[in-house]
């Protein structure tokens, strides 16, 4: 069997509790295999009529998340927008943006629309090009 060779590692972000787990695993797997970490904020326009504004501001935000992520030991940390549903914007990002793990939050937060359709994390699990590691928000890596 061919080594892994995970070299970039998708992580949604949210800013939920859920998306802080993920990122705590993905910054400490980018750090052991020496991967780059793709932070990926989803902008669909069900959250952005259901939420306020983030404290600090959406950039100010995914700043402080990209710095957490270096502080966890991820040596190289991007940020990348996606718009549209979350579940398809996350695999699309997967599909054409050369991903080969995503990591993610089991429980993110959740809105009208997708308390209809079901879970944001088996949907991607379940269509992902790649292996797909989720983690529960309760795990304290």
């Amino acid at each position: 069997m061919a080594p892994l060779e995970w070299s970039r590692i998708c992580c949604p972000v949210d800013f939920s509790e859920a998306a802080q787990a993920g990122l705590r695993v993905a910054a400490d797997l980018c750090r052991r295999l020496g991967a780059e970490l793709v932070l990926l904020y989803v902008e669909s326009a069900a959250r952005v009529a259901a939420e306020l504004p983030p404290a600090g501001g959406l950039d100010g935000q995914l700043t402080a998340w990209k710095e957490t992520a270096s502080r966890l030991g991820a040596q190289r940390v991007t940020v990348a927008r996606a718009g549209g549903s979350p579940e398809v914007a996350i695999v699309e990002f997967a599909t054409t943006g050369d991903v080969d793990l995503i990591v993610m939050g089991t429980h993110g937060r959740v809105d009208r629309e997708h308390m209809l359709t079901g879970s944001v994390a088996e949907s991607v699990v379940r269509n992902a090009p790649c292996p797909v590691l989720t983690v529960h928000p309760d795990w304290k890596a």
